[in-house]
This record gives C-alpha cells, structure tokens and sequence, in this order.
C-alpha cells in the first residue's frame, strides 16, 4: 500500500479502497508457516540530542521540553509539564511515517515527573480526515511513579484516509507532569497466509458458518486474504455500536460499517450486526433528558429515550436490512447478582423491560428477513444462565420477537470446560431458539499477574484442547447452533491484549504472523505438520481464571470536544464477572490474618471507572473464605464485579470471592478480582482494606 506522505497518495488511497471493497479477495500463494520476520525500526526518538525530535504539546498551555532531570537511557528524556487536562501531552505527527494496512507497534518509556507519586498514563492515536477527528487508544490505562520507569507498548493499524495522524501521550484523569523516553515505532514485514490448508468455512461446511468479528484493518492486505479464505460470516467488532455510528444525535457515520459490509458482499459472507443496545459504548447525549442534564426515572425521560433508540434502531438497521443475516439487538441485559437477573443499567433505570421489547419490535420491522439475538457472556454460569433462560421465556411469551439466544463463549485455557458448555446450549433447546457462539476467543493466561512475549508450548497446547472441547459440543448441537464467530481473526490483533491488564495475548486460531497454530489443527481434527509452539518461559501459577466479557474500544478525547476521557471503556475494557457465585463466608472464629491489598484503577472514563485488586495472604495460615470491605470517599458506587460477588451499603463496599477462589494460601498467596463503578469528579482510592475484619497493608 502507498504512504500518507503525498496527497496524490492518499486520494489513491481512497480509490483504492473502494475498488477493494468491490472485489473479492484474491489469496497469495503459499504452503508451510513461515519464520516470524525480524521487526523494521521506522522511527525512534531518545532525546540524547537535545531537541524534542519533532514531539509537540496537544494543547495551549502545557509545556513540552528536553529534560535532564531522569532518563531511560543515556541523559535525555521529554518532559511535560504545566498541564492543565487530561488530555493535555506530547504528541508526535506520524502521517508522513506511517503506511495504511500495516500493523506498527508503538512502544515509549514513562515515568511521573519527581513529586506527582502515581499516575495513570495511557497511549493513544488521533486520526482526522477533512475536518473530522477520530481517536483511539494504542495502550490502556498503565500506573506509572516518579519512582522508576514503565513501559507502554501496543499495536495499531491505521486503515482509514486521514490528512493528519499522531500519536500522543496522556493521563487518564488530572494534570500531573511526566517524562517520556526510548520512543520507538515499528513493524513486522507481512508473511503469505498459509493457502494449502483446509479452510475452516469448508471444514464446517455441513454445520454451521464460521465468522469473525473485525474491524477495517482485517480487511486489508493479508489479513483480508485470511478472513476471505477461512471465514463465511463476519461481525462488525465495533463499527455498527452506538458510538460509532451516532456519536451525535441524528448524526451517523457509515464508514467503517459501509466497507466491513462491502468486504462481505464480494466474498460471499453473511454478516452479524452487533449491536444496537449495550450499556457500554452508548454516547453520553442518549442519557441526558431535554435540558441536557443525566436522566431521572420519569415518565418523561422513558418516552424520550425510548425514542431515541427507535430512531437509532430505524436508521442503523434500515441501512443494512438488505445486508445483515442477525443481529445482536440487546447486549448483556443480565446482572445474576440482582434477585431479578436484570442489570442496572440506565437503559433499565429509567424504562425498566421497555428498552428490550422496543428494541426488538422495530428491529423486527426495519429488518424483517433478520433473525434476532439476545446477547451475553458468561451463559455458561448456571446462575446468569438461568436469570437469561427466565427472561426469554418471559420475553417469547409476551409476544416479544426474539429469534435466538448469543452466547459469547469469552474463556482461557482453564474455563469453561465442554460440559459446562453442553449444558449451556442444553438449557435453551426447549425455548425453541436458535443458539450462536458469538464472540470466541480462548487467552492463554489464568492470572493478572501471568505475561510472556511469545505463547509458550504448554499453554497452546490447553489452548488447543480447549478449542477442540468447546468444537466437539458445537457439532454434537449443530442442529440448535446456527453460526460460530470467533471475536478476532488472528493473534496480531485482540481485546485481550489491554484487558484485564495490558500484555500482548494469544487467544485465536492463527498467530501474530496469520499463520495456523495448534488451536487450528484441533478445531479441524488434524495433525498439525509442525511443532506445538516454543519452549515455554517460567510462569507463575494461579487460581482458576476469571471468565471475559465483551470487548470495546474508545476513543481518547480531543481538546475541541471535551477535555475528559471517553465515554466507553477501552479497547478492550469490558467487564468479566465471577465464573460462580458464593455466600459470603461468616468471619466468625477467624484468626488474624496479615494481609496486603493493591488496588488500581486500570481504566476510566467521564462516567465509570475499572478497579482491578490483588490480595495477597502474608500470614502463615491459609484463608479460606474472604471478605474484603473498603469505603468510598467520593460517591462512587460499585455496578459489576468479577471474579467475585459485591455488595455496598451507602460508601461501604464489601467484596466476597467466588465459588472457585476462597482459598489464599499463606505466605505470599494471591487473589484478584476486578469491578465496574461509576464516579463523578473526583475518584479517590480507598485508604484502608479489611479482610474478614483484619486491616491490611496497602501495595
């Protein structure tokens, strides 16, 4: 593909994508896997010359200047001060470094500046194309001190027009002063797909399409060769949600959605909606009531937002009635913590059951020939499985038209296991509803704590099996199971990689060159020609895992917009609650137990926040069963955990584990949990931790 550096370029560019999107993918030619390429250094910026090589400030007030005080390496670092935003920070104009298709991997250095202790920092890109700007993070929420020195990497690939294009630096939330060093950008020389191995399409030809969630970079170069030769079905991962396609009230933008449709009509795939109803990645103007203020439970403010999600619901789903095969029409409605099974989003705060059934009534009439889903995760859990199955029922036998039941099927090498998810499509089969898995990925890890820079043997291998667990139940239920989608196309590119925490994962078919790994072979029942994987680094072992939710990606803010971060978690910042409830264990009888808790928030946004805790036992006795109990100072309200079962009482929160993760063993034992929250304002952390009545450390 050409560069953006000429403007004869990009208008080729633009053409060129049009012609794409009317063309079937032609494959490359290739046989056995190739050997990873060694990374292109494109761009690098270290300082040691005494500029600040090309970085500028976002703003109009900070200040962005060579420093002495701390490097990296050598002398040199960049320095940002005088912030008065969040948004405020060093940028670097990349439009002319930059090719349009390919991966690049940004990593920087970072630090807080001496004084401001900790900081959440995150790394993102912003992309504008005549007159519109777009942003995007490249890492998530990432705590840095003035203590020493943390990386960011991640990935990005830009794959829209753009006249301006730049990668910059910021803080989730306050003004705080920090250096940057060691900045690098750069890429793996692409790799032929593999085209002499069977397709999955073909080899599930007799049971069920096999799709992809993707994104506009899928569709290009040699990952559109993959999609094109493996899949039949594709999802639009984040182009066709609220944020993307009405960021603005009766404003839509198609882009993204228009070319992931295209791609599907010259290849001959059905294509999944997803979706039109999320508590997550919902502008903030959908909630606000006539005055532009958030949204009471009043009869007015029902009748307001309801039509607004008919509107939203007529002119998305108009658009693509001709195109769209299913669609997911409500995503993640059910809280099993709640005596209802119903979650406490605004959407049910202020309309109760309505925002469902209307959604499904005028998807019904805008997309007649599409069949409609009820989306979740976790279905496997027989407590969220059965609030979902009781609500269908209820739904069914009010008239409301729901086609079918998603389950998203979000798990690792540990979870859920093929019995777990036999019962979860058994259950439903008497409702008379179609089943699809509609967002598969498998991460190789079990623990937060858990991070390797290439997938060791052992883990692909419980990867592979898993794969092929889940597989065997997909076929014994062929007859109820209409569509399989896994949530990604390959390795290079995945949610997983900044959630729960950022680090690079491994959680689909084919790895970060395209090429098949030891899942694939399973999934299709062959021996695959080359070896597992490499030889495994070290790890620490850990509890069972913590099941996923749904993934997203947000955008940062821009300084002509709004000086606070985005209104959707990030990429990749979606919830995954406990794989099981518990009671909450007595206390009584307990001795004291020495204990530390560190508590992060790992990402926020204008309207909510994730904290993710470790608790480590360092006493001599074992813990079996916990309470952890913490105050808010600042009204926040926790609204989702996982991992665990919450519970709060005006600023009191109190957090017990979960079925499979009561017991800490002594002397340096860990557990962790994560959870949702709203804050408005301020959001200071706890200063104080009990477990089961025992004051803990903090750190």
């Amino acid at each position: 593909m050409p560069t953006l550096s000429s403007r004869a370029g990009r208008a080729t560019l633009g053409l060129l994508m049009l012609t794409l999107s009317a063309l079937a993918v032609v494959v490359a030619s290739t046989s056995t896997p190739v050997r990873a390429a060694d990374p292109v250094t494109v761009l690098t910026s270290s300082f040691e010359d005494g500029t600040v090589q090309g970085w500028a400030r976002r703003g109009t007030a900070e200040l962005v200047e060579n420093s002495t005080a701390v490097a990296h390496a050598g002398t040199r670092s960049l320095l940002t001060s005088g912030r008065t935003a969040s948004w405020n920070g060093p940028s670097r104009d990349l439009l002319t470094t930059v090719t349009r298709g390919t991966r690049y991997t940004y990593s920087v250095w970072a630090r807080a500046a001496a004084g401001a202790g900790t900081v959440q920092l995150r790394m993102s890109v912003e992309r504008r194309w005549q007159g519109t700007a777009n942003y995007e993070q490249v890492v998530n929420s990432t705590t840095v001190t003035d203590g020493g020195w943390t990386q960011l990497t991640g990935g990005y690939t830009l794959a829209n027009d753009a006249d301006f294009f730049a990668v910059y630096v910021e803080t989730v939330s306050g003004t705080a002063s920090f250096h940057i060093d060691d900045f690098s950008l750069s890429y793996l020389p692409a790799s032929p797909i593999q085209t002499d191995i069977p397709s999955l399409k073909s080899v599930f030809a007799n049971d069920f399409p096999i799709g992809a969630a993707v994104g506009r970079p899928q569709l290009l170069a040699e990952r559109g060769q993959l999609l094109a030769k493996h899949f039949n079905s594709v999802t639009a991962g984040n182009a066709m949600k609220w944020d993307a396609t009405e960021p603005t009230e009766g404003v839509f933008t198609y882009t993204d959605a228009d070319a992931i449709v295209a791609f599907a009509r010259a290849n001959a795939m059905l294509v999944r909606g997803h979706t039109f109803v999320w508590h997550n990645q919902t502008p903030a103007w959908v909630f606000n009531d006539a005055n532009g203020q958030p949204m009471t439970a009043t009869a007015a403010n029902k009748t307001l937002l309801l039509a607004r999600l008919e509107a939203h619901i007529r002119a998305v789903g108009g658009r693509y009635a001709a195109d769209v095969s299913a669609w997911d029409v409500v995503n993640e409605v059910i809280d099993e913590n709640q005596s209802d099974g119903l979650r406490r989003s605004t959407w049910y705060t202020i309309t109760g059951l309505d925002y469902i059934r209307t959604a499904f009534r005028v998807a019904r009439q805008v997309a007649p020939n599409a069949k409609l889903f009820i989306n979740d995760y976790n279905t496997n859990v027989a407590a969220k499985r059965d609030k979902l199955y009781n609500l269908v029922a209820q739904l069914k036998a009010e008239g409301v038209p729901i086609d079918g039941v998603g389950h998203q099927q979000h798990g690792n090498i540990s979870w859920p296991t093929g019995a777990e998810t036999d019962s979860m499509i058994a259950t439903f089969i008497p409702l008379g509803v179609e089943q699809q898995i509609t967002e598969m990925d498998t991460s190789i890890y079990t623990s937060s704590s858990e991070s390797f820079t290439t997938p060791p043997a052992d883990r692909l291998t419980s990867q592979a099996a898993r794969y092929k667990a889940w597989f065997d139940v997909y076929r014994k239920y062929k007859a109820n199971i209409t569509s399989v989608t896994f949530w990604g196309l390959a390795d290079d590119e995945t949610w997983l990689d900044s959630y729960p925490v950022s680090r690079k994962d491994f959680p689909l078919l084919f790895d970060v060159q395209l090429q098949a790994k030891p899942a694939y072979w399973a999934v299709i029942g062959a021996a695959s020609p080359t070896a597992s994987g490499p030889a495994s680094p070290s790890a620490s072992a850990s509890a069972p895992p913590s099941p996923s939710a749904s993934p997203s990606r947000s955008a940062s803010p821009s300084p002509s917009v709004s000086p606070s971060p985005s209104a959707s978690p990030s990429a990749s910042v979606s919830p995954s609650p406990s794989a099981s409830a518990s009671p909450p264990p007595s206390g009584s009888g307990v001795p004291p137990v020495p204990c530390r808790v560190k508590y992060t928030v790992t990402n926020q946004w204008n309207t909510g926040f994730q904290g993710d805790v470790v608790i480590t036992n360092s006493g001599p006795a074992a813990v079996n069963g916990w309470a952890l109990r913490w105050t808010f100072a600042n009204g926040q309200v926790v609204n989702q955990s996982w991992s665990s079962t919450y519970a709060q009482s005006g600023a009191n929160v109190t957090i017990t584990n979960a079925a499979w993760n009561g017991a800490i063993v002594a002397n340096g034992g860990t557990v962790s949990f994560g959870f949702l929250s709203s804050w408005n304002g301020t959001n200071a952390k706890p200063t104080a931790f009990t477990l089961n009545g025992n004051t803990c450390a903090l750190g």
